[in-house]
């Protein structure tokens, strides 16, 4: 029988995966059978994502996949502002995290080139999560973990991942460059400005869906 924590985690990847997308349903009897699971342990993993912000429990409804809010999208990003620029900030450049940086960004541009757009975009979270883990910190990991699986969330209410993604393949490369040539400062500056533009983008598109 398959534990609680193994559960939680598979759901995870299949809500970010978009295996499940925003908004829909998830039941309890259909989980425990997939998976092998006793509805106990579904409704335990049920609480773990709830905490993460990946589901919710409507009263009446049952549990939901989260659909994020503008509200929400603001508070993600200043909450990456915070972690990745003071991350960044203090970095050591030759941090063997870098190398999966540099790594990440050639996979992202690989397959820019293929017009694969959601593994640039899985790419290029690997890139951000390389940036936390300059700061050697498992909580911080953690934390962000948790943060990058509700940015997939929002990344999924969006039809346009060419638009979404392929601006800041660039962008990467500019604070991957400013970090080797310039220093943390440098490299926290143009991510800072990253992160604005990002959200002004996300925030753009979530707009214009309102409006439809």
């Amino acid at each position: 029988m398959i534990q609680q924590g193994v559960l939680a985690d598979s759901l995870r990847q299949s809500i970010i995966d978009g295996e499940f997308a925003p908004g829909s349903k998830l039941s309890e009897a259909m989980l425990a059978t997939r998976f092998e699971a006793s509805r106990n342990t579904v409704r335990e993993a049920f609480r773990v994502l709830a905490e993460q912000g990946l589901i919710e429990h409507t009263p009446h409804r049952g549990v939901s996949v989260a659909a994020p809010a503008i509200a929400d999208v603001i508070d993600i990003y200043r909450a990456r502002r915070t972690i990745e620029c003071t991350v960044m900030r203090d970095c050591e450049p030759e941090h063997p995290a870098v190398q999966r940086m540099r790594d990440s960004l050639a996979e992202s541009e690989r397959r820019q080139a293929e017009e694969d757009w959601q593994r640039v975009g899985s790419a290029n979270m690997a890139f951000h999560v390389a940036i936390v883990d300059l700061a050697d910190s498992p909580r911080l990991a953690r934390t962000y973990r948790n943060l990058s699986a509700e940015l997939r969330l929002v990344f999924l209410e969006i039809d346009d991942p060419r638009a979404l993604h392929e601006p800041f393949v660039r962008r990467n490369r500019i604070v991957l460059e400013a970090l080797l040539s310039e220093g943390p400062d440098a490299a926290a500056d143009a991510l800072e400005r990253y992160l604005i533009q990002s959200e002004r983008l996300v925030l753009g598109a979530f707009a214009r869906m309102n409006r439809g």
